[in-house]
């Protein structure tokens, strides 16, 4: 009985033993080499894997990185510029740092600018909603209300507000990866340059209907009269389709536009109130006043005689004089 079980023991140590180094060598054989840098990158990525890079996660972002030969295509929305500035550190090449941007909502139809003229009673859920009909107001461009960018964001960047019923970013907390604009249906969720002091200037409307029809649905629309195109001094706006839209890479800020809009469409944000200019009035001129005279001054004037001029003498008088 013993010898049996010796004998089994031994059976499965030598069969086991063996299927180890076939194993080994297959192993080897078939060994896939993978980049040391790859983990190192990874480590240096915020592992937030929201996909605002354009890849599946942080590691397959790595991969792309360490696999490239130029780092200018890639761009880590969340860690910025200082990631990329390690990253390219580590693999030993160069990167161009980028203006940060922030996601910026271009739609201002509240209720109280929107009418609504029907309820959705369905699925809560932008993206079902835009599939079956327009929307609950006369504006089939503007925000349904629903959320999906909401639900989509990972860093808490943007919320409901109760009161107009659109998605309110915090600029703060946002990072620009883009999930908020994938989300949005019907696409009124941008991702625009975050300039000093984060102030923005941009149309917060996309409706392309012609002027009367969309000043119809909304109040705030932008009618598409181009005041705002041939204001702008820098050729930053553009008319597409009966709605302006604002390069932020031309942009100056100057805000003329702003002032230009006859449905206040243009929006400027974190801006200080501009100064209004109060004229001076201007001081009368005071003319000298000539001293004014008496009826006695001007009787003594007037009677008082002339002194008697001495005839002058002639010439030839003068000089038989003289002799």
């Amino acid at each position: 009985m013993s010898a049996t079980i010796l004998f089994t023991i031994i059976s499965l140590s030598a069969i086991g033993a063996t299927a180890a180094i076939i194993l080994y060598f297959v192993a080897q054989k078939f060994k896939v080499y993978e980049d040391p840098r790859i983990d190192q990158v990874d480590e240096i990525l915020p592992a937030a894997n929201c996909g605002g890079c354009g890849y599946p996660g942080c590691r397959g972002f790595a991969e792309a990185m360490v696999k490239a030969d130029d780092l200018s295509p890639f761009y880590c929305p969340v860690g910025g510029n200082e990631t990329m500035a390690q990253v390219a550190e580590v693999l030993g090449k160069a990167v161009e740092a980028k203006d940060p941007q922030v996601a910026v909502v271009r739609c201002s139809g509240s209720p109280a600018h929107r009418e609504r003229i029907n309820s959705y009673d369905g699925a809560s859920s932008c993206a079902i909603s835009s599939s079956l009909y327009s929307g609950e107001t006369g504006c089939q461009f503007g925000c349904l209300g629903l959320g999906d960018c909401v639900d989509v964001c990972d860093f808490d960047a943007i919320y409901m507000d109760e009161e107009t019923g659109l998605p309110v970013v915090i600029d703060d907390n946002c990072t620009a990866c883009g999930a908020c604009v994938k989300a949005c249906p019907n696409v009124i969720i941008e991702l625009r340059k975050k300039n000093k002091k984060d102030r923005k200037i941009f149309v917060s409307c996309v409706n392309h209907d012609k002027g009367g029809v969309a000043k119809k649905a909304c109040k705030v629309a932008c009618i598409g009269c181009s005041k705002c195109v041939k204001v702008c001094p820098f050729d930053a706006i553009t008319m597409d389709n009966f709605c302006a839209f604002i390069d932020a890479n031309k942009c100056k800020l100057c805000r003329k536009c702003v002032a230009e809009c006859p449905t206040n469409a243009i929006l400027e944000i974190n801006f200080p109130p501009k100064k209004v200019r109060t004229e001076t009035p201007e001081k009368p001129k005071v003319e000298a006043s000539k001293p004014v005279r008496t009826s006695a001054e001007k009787a003594g004037t007037i009677g008082e005689a002339k002194p008697e001029e001495t005839p002058a003498r002639p010439t030839g008088e003068n000089k038989n004089e003289t002799k």
